[in-house]
């Protein structure tokens, strides 16, 4: 019988994971167990996506703000130092931000406007046009801020971020200052001392910076990349892709797991004989239609995954074919000139008009977004992914 489902996407319910479980095992049991109960047989090629929190747990991957402070202290100088560009964000930074202001005497807080890296406003750009504003050249201080927009609060969690940051840095014994501006290079009017806690763009930024005379600048990669007196680490990323534990502890990024990825494929086909792919995966790729907020806070979508994840996705368009090779056909004869079109088809078409709008991203950015919606970010209790018939076609 001819199969009528294409790609399937299945949250999988599994233990709650600790420091030290055997998270490979417990995933490939989860996923063996979850396919006996509801039924349905695992295949070559499906994707098994394991959330990066859940890595990082059982790694143990956490620091304290008081390991923050040290390497912040040291790496920077404790006196004043410019904090540029971060996200609007108390799960995300603001436990970061108690670190980074436990190490210094004064912050000179400087933030993106009108909003943030990921979509986070502050102000819109409505009212940036009704006050003459332009957020490419001026620099606003807090009270210059406050006298043009008052008070704004974030639409979704009803906070007002600069008052939120400035409370904060002044609760851990730090004095605040507080700029909006763009351009990086305008926080050396204030010190030579610079962490930039931007993510997409962070080497940018710190070329900026370094070209204009800045004495150190240092990149939120750069603190936590190696453990602080035993704390966690991670050796690329340092504190980006890091989330709050507690009001205390941050939990960070997962290091190096491309090996747990093949042990645990490693594993499915012993146990199933079926080759299965393996990722970890964090923040999904997209961006909000109503909010504005692009998803993407972790450094990277997949921090680990295996071989046959690499690349990106060779598809032709239907509707192209449709619509213009096989304008002539309907019905069976059109379904079987496409399946035919498909099976002969180039294994690249890069600049083929065959297969325009097709997604021209990555793998496992494509399918880690899935895997991000899927398993959401509360109490659904399914930090596992299976997603089937991802590489299917038509034809299959």
């Amino acid at each position: 019988m001819e199969r009528k489902i294409g790609t399937v996407s299945r949250g999988v319910r599994c233990p709650i994971i600790r420091e030290g479980d055997d998270i490979g095992k417990i995933v490939v049991d989860s996923v063996i167990e979850a396919s006996e109960a509801e039924g349905f047989a695992l295949r070559d090629r499906d994707v098994v996506a394991v959330t990066e929190s859940v890595v990082a747990r059982a790694q143990g991957n956490y620091a304290s703000v008081e390991a923050i402070a040290t390497d912040v202290k040291a790496k920077l100088g404790g006196e004043t130092v410019g904090v540029i560009f971060p996200i609007l964000s108390r799960n995300r930074f603001a436990i970061c931000l108690r670190g980074i202001a436990m190490g210094a005497k004064k912050i000179v807080l400087m933030l993106n406007y009108p909003s943030d890296e990921v979509g986070n406003a502050l102000v819109s750009l409505d009212l940036l046009d009704e006050a003459g504003i332009n957020p490419y050249s001026d620099v606003l201080s807090e009270a210059k801020y406050r006298e043009l927009f008052g008070e704004n609060r974030h639409p979704f969690t009803g906070v007002d971020y600069v008052k939120y940051y400035g409370d904060l840095i002044r609760s851990c014994g730090a004095e605040a200052e507080i700029v909006l501006a763009n351009d990086p290079r305008v926080i050396l009017r204030y010190t030579e001392n610079v962490l930039n806690c931007d993510i997409h763009s962070r080497e940018r930024t710190k070329r900026i910076l370094r070209a204009a005379g800045a004495k150190r600048v240092v990149g939120l990669d750069e603190i936590l990349n190696a453990p602080i007196n035993g704390s966690g680490y991670n050796s690329k990323y340092g504190l980006l892709g890091s989330n709050k534990s507690t009001e205390d502890k941050v939990k960070l990024f997962p290091n190096e797991c491309f090996d747990l990825v093949e042990d645990m494929q490693k594993q499915f086909l012993e146990r199933t004989g079926k080759n299965i792919e393996v990722m970890v995966y964090g923040d999904g790729a997209f961006k909000d239609p109503v909010g504005k907020i692009w998803e993407l806070a972790d450094p990277i979508v997949s921090p680990a995954y295996t071989k046959g994840l690499e690349g990106t996705p060779n598809e032709l368009k239907l509707k192209y074919l449709a619509d213009n090779d096989y304008a002539d056909l309907k019905g069976e004869e059109l379904k079987k000139a496409i399946e035919a079109a498909i099976r002969e088809k180039d294994g690249n078409l890069v600049g083929s008009m065959a297969s325009q709008g097709t997604t021209p991203r990555r793998l496992t950015d494509l399918i880690g977004s899935l895997c991000d919606l899927t398993s959401g970010s509360g109490d659904k209790g399914t930090p596992i992914v299976l997603v089937q018939g991802y590489f299917d076609n038509l034809t299959d």
